[in-house]
């Protein structure tokens, strides 16, 4: 993985530019001190202090005559939390590219994803989000992905006003589904597409529900036992470092949707990301929305390519 950047985006909100080189390279983060025309730029948002300069990276970037990347296909990637999911993204996105460079400008606050949960903080996180956005484009992003299922909750709010293609994970994974042209498990009904979220009430599970009954899907959640008894303890031995009962417990809510006639399963937590080994049989009846992003990721890049 990213040598160094996991400790950097636990211990504070960091603005990441820099250029993919071929996956079979690593990048190295360190605490360099930069000149102001460095493509990276590290600030905590608790100090005054800056690496260089009077200026904070956003006003570094819009005040820059040129943004840090001038590529067609420059992705923006927009963080949450865990940071985890956001290293893994780019990684994914990374070796799914294959040998050719693809630029990318990170901006990642775990805080804000947090936050977000949290219907008291949520304002002040949105605003963070939007100026993270916002940020991006300056940067010279000309696509931006967010992978994190809680911000995408706040998808509509957050990409008000962008001025470059601001990808949805929902509807990333009803286009998927869609395409796939699914037949129902009973005659004469819809599509039944079951959504394994920590809360079927929350904003991450209605945000999937509106996408997929928009697309004509029947959309399942698990029933409360199920939620009680498998769900919940899952994520519990997920936060325990008990992977193997979180695999078991995960494997046994797949297997209760199943039983309810549903055709696929969208794995809507970050918890459920890479949980299951790649061999598992189970992963064929799934889709994890953070996968279907960075397909669309890469469909978007390389349509500019073409043109």
């Amino acid at each position: 993985m990213f040598e160094g950047s996991h400790a950097l985006t636990l211990s504070f909100p960091i603005h990441l530019v820099d250029h993919v080189v071929p996956a079979k390279h690593r990048i190295h983060v360190k605490r360099p001190r930069l000149p102001p025309s460095s493509p990276l730029l590290l600030w905590r948002e608790d100090s005054d202090k800056v690496p260089t300069g009077s200026h904070r990276p956003t006003e570094l970037a819009s005040s820059a005559a040129t943004p840090f990347l001038d590529s067609p296909v420059a992705i923006g990637v927009l963080g949450g939390a865990p940071a985890a999911a956001t290293l893994r993204f780019v990684n994914n996105l990374v070796q799914s590219f294959g040998d050719e460079s693809l630029p990318f400008v990170v901006c990642a606050d775990p805080a804000i994803g947090r936050s977000l949960a949290d219907r008291d903080r949520s304002p002040a996180a949105l605003e963070s989000l939007r100026r993270g956005r916002a940020f991006l484009e300056r940067a010279g992003a000309r696509c931006i992905a967010m992978p994190c299922h809680a911000a995408h909750a706040w998808h509509l709010e957050i990409a008000e006003g962008c001025a470059v293609p601001f990808l949805d994970a929902g509807e990333c994974v009803a286009e998927e589904l869609k395409a796939a042209k699914l037949r129902p498990a009973e005659i004469w009904s819809n599509v039944r597409v079951g959504v394994l979220a920590l809360d079927a009430t929350s904003l991450v599970a209605r945000f999937y529900q509106e996408k997929l009954e928009k697309r004509g899907f029947e959309v399942v959640f698990p029933d409360k036992e199920t939620m009680e008894h498998m769900v919940i303890p899952a994520m519990e031995a997920f936060e325990r470092k008990d992977m193997e009962g979180a695999r078991n417990l995960v494997r046994i809510s797949i297997h209760v949707l199943l039983v309810r006639a549903v055709s696929s399963i969208v794995l809507a937590s970050d918890s459920m990301q890479g949980l299951l080994p790649e061999d598992d049989p189970l992963l064929r009846m799934c889709i994890d929305p953070m996968d279907a992003l960075v397909r669309a990721t890469l469909l978007w890049a390389l349509s500019v390519n073409k043109n």
